[in-house]
This record gives structure tokens, C-alpha cells and sequence, in this order.
């Protein structure tokens, strides 16, 4: 099995929808660090599970320097963009880890 891991960073805005009290209502922006884990049994034509600069273009050119509330259908919280990265990088994609702080981390993973 090959298995690949890249890192992506964007800067993003949302606001959350709660069913309490939270400042995160509230329009905020986080430097995310979003980590994607791929893997094949086999390799493509080309020797690779996934071109790294189609990972690339697949999330950040559609998330960075966004509102993620007008991008992704759901609530955009951690956990709702990293199962959104995930559904998009295919079924390659096993695992998807979204930090919103260096404190705050959602981990998504297929069974």
C-alpha cells in the first residue's frame, strides 16, 4: 500500500450556526492547517497515488482567502470541512486532519 500525506494551509473566514451561545457565531478567520492523507495500492501511470499539486488545487484554490459558509453546503465546522476534503480529494483519501488553532484539531477518517 503507498501512502501519501500533504500539508495545506489557507486562510479562511466563517461564522457557525450553534444552538448556543458562542462567539463563533460570529464572523471570524482562522490560518488553517489542513493535513490530507491518500493511499493505493497500486501507483498511477505516472508513479504517483495522487499528484500533490492536484491535492493543492483541488482544496485551496476552492477554500482559500474564502467565506467557507458560501463554499461548503454544511455548517463549516473542523470536523464538516475536513469530511468536505476528504469526499472531494475521492476515494483515495482516508484521512483528513483540519486545524483551525494550535489548540483546536478535527480529524476525519473513513472506516
Amino acid at each position: 500500500m503507498f501512502k501519501i500525506k500533504k500539508r495545506i494551509i489557507i486562510s479562511a473566514a466563517h461564522f457557525l450556526k450553534l444552538d448556543y451561545t458562542s462567539k463563533c457565531t460570529g464572523m471570524h478567520g482562522h490560518n488553517w492547517v489542513i493535513d490530507v492523507y491518500l493511499k493505493s495500492p497500486a501507483l498511477d501511470r505516472n508513479g504517483m497515488v495522487m499528484d500533490f499539486s492536484e491535492i493543492k488545487s483541488k482544496v485551496k484554490s476552492v477554500l482559500d482567502h474564502k467565506v467557507l459558509n458560501e463554499v461548503i453546503s454544511v455548517n463549516p465546522t473542523a470536523e464538516n470541512i475536513a469530511l468536505w476534503v476528504c469526499e472531494t480529494l475521492g476515494e483515495k483519501c482516508y484521512r483528513v486532519d483540519v486545524q483551525e488553532s494550535p489548540d483546536n484539531i478535527a480529524i476525519y477518517e473513513r472506516d
